[in-house]
């Protein structure tokens, strides 16, 4: 019987055609990137960029005291320590819009002040000349437009050479494009003797528009200029006014609510009319056309600097008094008038622009004196034997005129500091080294 063999082996198995993929390996997704990284050397430099970011801001000093209050300033907050020109700003930018007092903030210790861009009209005048001395020494960049009618490039020739002022032979009868922050608008004859020598051309230095005989032309002038000058770029207006817009008062003192007592026909009324009708016109672009104006009304101001000639009284009786000439007096001398001394005034406009609120703000000295007192106080100073001559007074002259200043006392934080003992003497000198040329050592004619 043969032998059966028989396989004891394993059972075939069945064999499946479907695919098993490996099972997933722990953290792969975290060793994949390392790898890369290792093996490309990046890693190397992420940790060069953190330890240079992390140096750079080690170095930012840390600004976490408080600091004054700040206030907002389209692109840029600035912090306003005084007028003098202790500010800051945490921003490039730095033109003016409505300002936003937010609160107390922080600025990067060594952040200096960035400078405004300005402009001052009739800026190498007597008052704009001393204005434009604090806005450089304040560090902004001053744009001085003047026609030369009665400024001096004398008065802004030690500016010369300074990359931060400009001086622009210009009318401001006539449009200018210019990018500015603020425009002191100051550029109009002050003087009787100048504005009485071209009385249309002191007027049109304000009005909006004046129609001629031919009723063919309108002109767009002075002020208007100005105006929509700030309109056009969103500076801040400053409009310098006067006290004459209370004309003869019937009010003493004057306060900025009394709307005064002006002849509209009289030789003086190109100069009474065109600031009045310039108030009238920036408070007009003001309400209608958002314009931040502010309105200073400016009462007699002395210093040097002064036209020797231009017909006031100070700058009168000083002149006369070194020529050894009687010091004229018209009708009975008992007319009152205030002085103030320029570094004062300028001063209240700086301020007054740079605050909150419109005006009209009375920019003057409350200290009141006859014609008479005045030439006392200047034959003391100059000359005890100078003579006084009395003359004819002349049209529609104020009888009395003295501020009211409570109003930038309360707002402004301003008043006067320079009473008119300690500042005549400073304009003497200037005036008898420009009369004379003996200034004498130690004379100084700076405020």
């Amino acid at each position: 019987m043969g032998s059966e063999l028989i396989f004891r082996g394993h059972e075939a198995q069945h064999q499946s055609d479907e695919y098993q993929p490996k099972p997933p390996k722990p953290w792969l997704a975290v060793i994949r990137p390392v790898r890369y990284l290792l093996r490309e050397q990046r890693f190397v430099f992420l940790l060069i960029g953190i330890a240079i970011a992390t140096l750079f801001f080690s170095l930012i000093p840390s600004t976490s005291s408080p600091s004054p209050a700040l206030t907002f300033s389209g692109e840029s907050y600035v912090r306003h320590d005084s007028i003098s020109g202790e500010s800051f700003l945490t921003a490039e930018s730095t033109r003016l819009v409505p300002h936003r007092v937010i609160g107390a903030g922080k600025v990067p210790l060594g952040l200096k002040r960035k400078g405004l861009r300005i402009v001052v009209t009739g800026g190498a005048g007597f008052v704009g000349s001393h204005l434009v001395d604090r806005l450089i020494a304040r560090g902004d960049s001053v744009i001085v437009v003047d026609n030369f009618f009665t400024g001096r490039k004398e008065n802004v020739v030690h500016h010369f050479g300074n990359p931060r002022f400009e001086l622009i032979r210009h009318d401001v009868v006539e449009p200018l494009l210019l990018e500015v922050d603020q425009i002191y608008h100051l550029a109009c004859p002050a003087s009787p003797v100048h504005y009485k020598h071209n009385p249309v051309k002191t007027i049109i230095s304000f009005l909006l528009f004046i129609y001629f005989f031919f009723d063919i032309s309108t002109n767009v002038v002075g002020t208007l200029n100005m105006l929509g000058l700030a309109k056009r770029v969103g500076a801040r207006f400053l409009l310098t006014s006067t006290s004459e817009v209370y004309g003869d008062p019937l009010e003493h003192p004057q306060k900025e609510t009394y709307w005064g007592n002006v002849n509209p026909i009289g030789v003086r009324s190109c100069y009474d009319e065109g600031k009045r009708t310039a108030e009238t016109l920036a408070m007009d672009y003001h309400r209608g056309a958002g314009v931040e104006v502010r309105i200073a009304r400016i009462f007699n101001t002395y210093g040097p600097r002064m036209c020797i000639d231009d017909g006031r009284v100070v700058s009168n009786f000083v002149a006369q008094a070194l020529r050894k000439e009687p010091m004229t007096v018209y009708g009975d001398g008992k007319q009152t008038r205030s002085f103030q001394y320029v570094s004062d005034l300028v001063e209240g406009l700086m301020r007054l622009m740079e605050g909150e609120h419109v005006g009209p703000f009375n920019l003057g000295n409350p200290g009141e004196f006859t014609m008479l007192e005045l030439a006392k106080v200047v034959q003391e100073t100059i000359d005890p034997e100078a003579k006084i001559e009395f003359r004819p007074n002349t049209e529609d002259d104020p009888h009395k005129r003295k501020p009211d200043i409570s109003r930038a006392k309360e707002l402004l934080g301003w008043e006067p500091k320079i009473p008119l003992h300690k500042g005549l003497p400073m304009m003497v000198s200037d005036f008898r080294q420009r009369i004379f040329g003996d200034q004498k050592e130690g004379d100084s004619t700076a405020f």
